[in-house]
């Protein structure tokens, strides 16, 4: 039921909810809402997609001006190895680099459209190319974690 309030607390977002696939009647919803009738599994399946859908946008427009900051940018750490999994004692040293990224749009509409290739394309020239000669140690990259 969160999920559903989440799709249908504003005519945006009931717009953005029907784009992403929840397509009943508006009598459907206010049933659903008011507890009267409850969704079948196949309505709850595409809530649940819906809600995704409508919720990585709205995290993706929140990310853009927190990281972009007005065209300041954010200083990031690029790490080259995650040990994190590693045992204390055979962690090795390894050199991070900082860099203060100021074009942080195409990495983050391409995660908020799920596209991993657009994604890949947009960190390496993005990205990477501006870590000068040494791109090369962060240019596969497994994860993007942002903490905004």
């Amino acid at each position: 039921m969160a999920r559903l309030d989440y799709l249908t607390f504003s005519d945006r977002a009931r717009q953005a909810a029907r784009g992403a696939g929840l397509t009943v009647t508006d009598r459907t919803l206010r049933a659903w809402l008011d507890g009267k009738r409850t969704p079948t599994r196949q309505n709850l399946n595409r809530i649940d997609r819906a809600y995704k859908a409508v919720r990585r946008q709205n995290v993706a427009r929140h990310l853009l001006q927190r990281l972009n900051k007005a065209g300041r940018g954010t200083r990031v750490e690029f790490h080259p190895l995650n040990q994190s999994q590693v045992n204390r004692p055979h962690v090795r040293a390894i050199s991070f680099r900082m860099l203060n990224v100021r074009r942080w749009d195409a990495v983050v509409n391409a995660w908020a459209d799920d596209d991993d290739d657009a994604l890949d394309h947009a960190w390496f020239d993005d990205v990477a190319a501006d870590l000068g000669s040494d791109y090369g140690s962060y240019e596969y990259v497994t994860n993007i974690g942002f903490a905004a």
